[in-house]
C-alpha cells in the first residue's frame, strides 16, 4: 500500500514540474483519484483473502477438525478430500428448499419406546440395538458423527425382544439421514422407511401389500421421492410422488400415526397427510442397492403418542374431553410423585387442573381414580403406595373445587401393566393415573 501511494505521489510531482498551472491542477486531481482507486483495490484484495481463509477454517470445523483441515484419518472418517465434496456442501440439519410444504404441527409422542443415537457404538460393528433381516449394516462416522450405514440391499429393524406387533395405535418415529447432493459417480439410491402390516418380523416385507405405509426418499437426487400406503380396503397399494429439494447434509424425517391418520414431515415441513391408513405393526429401514459410504441414518426415536387426530367437531375440546368421549377414560403419565412416596410433585398441578376443569364442567359425572405403579418393589409396598397416590390426586382435585363425592380412589399397584416392566421406557409408561368414568 505504501509503495503504491509513493509511486502515485512521485508521478504527480514529476508531472507538475513540466506543465503549466492549469495542467498542474488537473494532474493533482488525477493523482488523488489514482490514490483512492489504489486504496479500494488493495482493500478488496485483503477482504477476498480474509474471506477465503475464513471459509477454509469453517469447512474444517464442519468436518470435525478444529484446525481447519479437511481430510481426516481414513480409519475414522469417510468424508475426506477424496469424496470430492464441493465448497457449497453443508452438514447441518434443516437446510432445505421444499417444493411441497404446508404446516409444521409435529409433536413427539409422550413415552419413548426405542431410542438410538449410535454414540456409544464401536466403529465397524453392527449396531447393538438393531436386528438384521437382510444385507449388511455397520457403524461408521461421517463428518465426525457416528451413524449406521446400510448397504448391500440391507434391511434393519429395532431389536425388540417381544415377538409380533409392537407399534401402538398412536406413535411417532423420527430419524435423520444424510443427503449427498448428487454425489460424483453415484447413481440413484434410496432409503425406505417401511411400516409393515405383518406379524412376522423375521421376514422381508418385500411386497407392497406387506406395507401399511412406506416412505422412499433419495439420498443423492432431488426427485424420485414417493410414498406408498394401504388404507385397509385397497386391492393394491397406492403410490404418490412428491418433490422436495435438499441441500447436502443431515435432514430429519418424522412420522406421526394416530389410530388411522398418518402424517410425514421433512425438516419440520409436512409433506404427507393421509386420513386413513392401515394400523402398522412394526417398522424397518431398507436400502435397495449396494453402494458404500452413501446411506447413513442416525438419531432414531420411536415414541408412544402422536399428533392429535383432526376432528372438525372436536377442535374446541380439551385433551381430557376427547379422551373420555372416545374411550370413557383419561390416562396420564404427567401426574408425578416423589420416589417411593405419595407426595405430588409441583409440575403435576398443570395436569390436575386440566382434569379439574373437565369435572367442574360435568358436575354429575363420577370417576374412579386409579393409581398404578411399575413392578420395582414388592406388592406389599406398591399396593398401599398406589392407593395413597390415588387419594392424594383426589385431595388435589378437591382443592381445585371438584366435589370429592364423585371421585373414588383405587390403588392398583403393579398388577395391570400396559408396557414391558423390563425397560425404563416401559416402567415409565406403567407409572400412571387413570380417570375412568362410571
Amino acid at each position: 500500500m505504501k509503495r503504491i501511494l509513493m509511486f502515485v505521489t512521485l508521478l504527480a510531482l514529476a508531472l507538475s514540474y513540466s506543465a503549466d498551472v492549469e495542467a498542474q491542477g488537473f494532474l493533482k486531481n488525477l493523482g488523488k483519484k489514482l490514490v483512492e482507486k489504489a486504496k479500494d483495490k488493495v482493500e478488496q484484495k485483503v477482504e477476498e483473502k480474509a474471506d477465503k481463509a475464513m471459509d477454509s477454517v469453517l469447512d474444517g470445523v464442519l468436518e470435525g477438525n478444529s484446525e481447519g483441515e479437511v481430510e481426516a484419518e481414513e480409519s475414522d472418517e469417510i468424508v475426506t478430500k477424496k469424496s470430492k465434496k464441493s465448497d457449497a456442501d453443508e452438514i447441518e440439519i434443516g437446510e432445505t428448499d421444499p417444493a411441497t410444504a404446508t404446516v409444521s404441527d409435529f409433536k413427539r409422542g409422550d413415552v419413548i419406546m426405542f431410542e438410538d443415537d449410535f454414540k456409544g457404538e464401536q466403529l465397524g460393528e453392527f449396531p447393538s440395538k438393531w436386528d438384521l433381516i437382510e444385507g449388511n449394516a455397520e457403524i461408521k462416522t461421517i463428518g465426525g458423527v457416528k451413524a449406521v450405514e446400510i448397504t448391500n440391499g440391507g434391511i434393519i429393524t429395532p431389536l425388540i425382544i417381544e415377538q409380533g406387533a409392537y407399534l401402538p395405535e398412536e406413535f411417532t418415529i423420527e430419524y435423520e439421514f444424510y443427503y449427498w447432493n448428487q454425489k460424483d459417480d453415484i447413481g440413484l439410491n434410496d432409503i425406505k422407511l417401511v411400516l409393515a402390516n405383518t406379524t412376522d418380523r423375521n421376514a422381508n416385507p418385500l411386497s407392497p401389500t406387506d406395507h401399511a405405509f412406506s416412505l422412499v426418499h433419495s439420498v443423492c437426487a432431488d426427485y424420485q421421492h414417493h410414498y406408498e400406503y394401504n388404507n385397509g380396503s385397497l386391492s393394491e397399494v397406492k403410490s404418490t410422488g412428491f418433490e422436495y429439494k435438499f441441500k447436502q447434509g443431515w435432514h430429519k424425517i418424522a412420522i406421526s400415526f394416530n389410530k388411522r391418520a398418518l402424517k410425514a414431515y421433512i425438516d419440520g415441513n409436512r409433506v404427507v397427510n393421509l386420513p386413513r391408513v392401515q394400523q402398522p405393526t412394526w417398522f424397518c429401514f431398507q436400502v435397495p442397492y449396494d453402494y458404500e459410504n452413501l446411506t447413513f441414518v442416525r438419531n432414531v426415536v420411536l415414541a408412544k403418542g402422536a399428533v392429535e387426530l383432526y376432528d372438525r367437531n372436536a377442535q374446541n375440546m380439551s385433551a381430557v374431553e376427547k379422551a373420555i368421549a372416545e374411550t370413557g377414560k383419561f390416562v396420564t403419565n404427567n401426574i408425578l410423585f416423589e420416589t417411593g412416596k405419595a407426595t405430588l410433585k409441583p409440575e403435576s398441578m398443570e395436569e390436575i387442573q386440566k382434569v379439574a376443569e373437565y369435572m367442574k364442567k360435568n358436575p354429575t359425572a363420577r370417576f374412579e381414580v386409579q393409581g398404578h405403579t411399575d413392578n420395582q418393589g414388592s406388592d406389599k409396598i406398591n399396593d398401599p403406595l398406589s392407593q395413597e397416590r390415588a387419594e392424594a390426586v383426589v385431595k388435589a382435585l378437591e382443592g381445585q373445587g371438584v366435589d370429592p363425592f364423585n371421585l373414588r380412589p383405587i390403588g392398583k399397584g403393579s398388577h395391570e401393566p400396559v408396557a414391558d416392566n423390563s425397560t425404563e421406557a416401559g416402567r415409565a409408561q406403567n407409572r400412571r393415573v387413570e380417570f375412568i368414568k362410571k
